[in-house]
């Protein structure tokens, strides 16, 4: 089957419409690709066992061949089906999905998904989302769901319907539209590759201590190579935006915006965004993309202000220092 071409228009319709769902089947049963609101960001769904629809988000994104998707799955059954879990994977799967966690397992021989969305790994990244549209979805297709961020390779992840066409529009098939994605940052990516030595991958959704909580203390990886990931987010210039950013200022310089967090510049005439005015991590980890894309629309250059690494405040940097790397 020729997989169908995009509309110079990309549509975006409700996620509860059951209309729209069954226009969303029909195309990832062609083999095209369809952006799903998640609890995190926007995610760009296709088909993870058909090769030219993992082709055609890699064609969509312009993202790096050798950078590996994360496959969502409705079950924990259908995971297990994809990914070798021991006890432990077990464990943070039944504490932790549907949620924002990714698990990185050795994957099963043979294995439906394409090697395309494994990029050529042993390993696979497999996740239940707490998204109802999602999860809907791989259950009617019967198939796990490739879904990298829902834009163009390195820019700024879509946490609104709007943010997907800003990006993508002309080179997706649909979007639906769930409304504001209330988590606001990519999941957690945690490898269980190794039972006894779990490693977190990617700081995201679920802060640190909870997950600890259950698996006793993560190792960081050791050494990442920004060349070769062995999941996705690993990129060390990612979530950019097109400005300059600079990290932990206290007050913004000439001709910078400011992307402030809890305090307001003491001069009136910054152009400025308030990831939290109270200091809350859950709500700035919510608007981090929002402020980000905003600010970048009006400025060349953002100052960031000092954000705190502990909770979710260890994902919103990591972030910010993907989108301050030389690139």
């Amino acid at each position: 089957m020729t997989r169908p071409s995009p509309p110079p228009e990309t549509p975006i319709l409700p996620a509860d419409d059951p209309d729209a769902l069954d226009q969303a089947v029909g195309i990832l049963k062609a083999g095209g690709c369809v952006a799903v609101p998640t609890e995190t960001v926007y995610g760009l769904a296709c088909d993870a066992t058909n090769p030219q629809a993992v082709a055609g988000v890699y064609e969509a994104k312009g993202r790096p061949s050798f950078n590996p998707l994360i496959c969502h799955v409705d079950t924990l059954e259908r995971a297990g089906s994809l990914i070798q879990l021991e006890d432990l994977g077990l464990a943070l799967a039944a504490r932790f999905w549907p949620g924002p966690l990714t698990l990185v397992g050795p994957k099963r021989t043979p294995s439906p998904v394409s090697d395309l969305a494994a990029a050529g790994l042993d390993s696979l990244a497999v996740r239940v989302p707490r998204s109802d549209t999602l999860r809907t979805l791989v259950q009617r297709l019967d198939a796990p769901l490739a879904a990298p961020s829902a834009n163009a390779s390195g820019a700024i992840s879509p946490t609104k319907a709007e943010h997907v066409k800003d990006s993508l529009n002309g080179r997706i098939h649909l979007i639906l539209d769930g409304g504001p994605c209330p988590v606001g940052v990519e999941s957690t990516i945690v490898s269980v590759l190794d039972p006894t030595h779990p490693e977190i991958l990617r700081p995201g959704g679920v802060a640190r201590d909870a997950l600890e909580a259950v698996s006793g203390v993560m190792r960081r990886p050791a050494q990442t190579n920004h060349s070769a990931p062995t999941a996705p987010g690993q990129l060390t210039s990612h979530y950019a935006p097109s400005a300059s950013v600079r990290l932990n200022a206290t007050q913004p310089e000439a001709g910078e915006a400011y992307l402030g967090f809890g305090a307001q510049p003491k001069r009136e005439d910054i152009v400025f965004f308030d990831l939290s005015p109270s200091g809350d991590l859950v709500e700035a980890a919510a608007n981090l993309f929002t402020g980000l894309r905003w600010l970048d629309r009006v400025s060349d250059r953002i100052a960031v202000a000092p954000i705190p690494e502990t909770g979710l405040g260890e994902a919103i940097n990591d972030r910010l220092r993907r989108a301050a790397a030389e690139r």
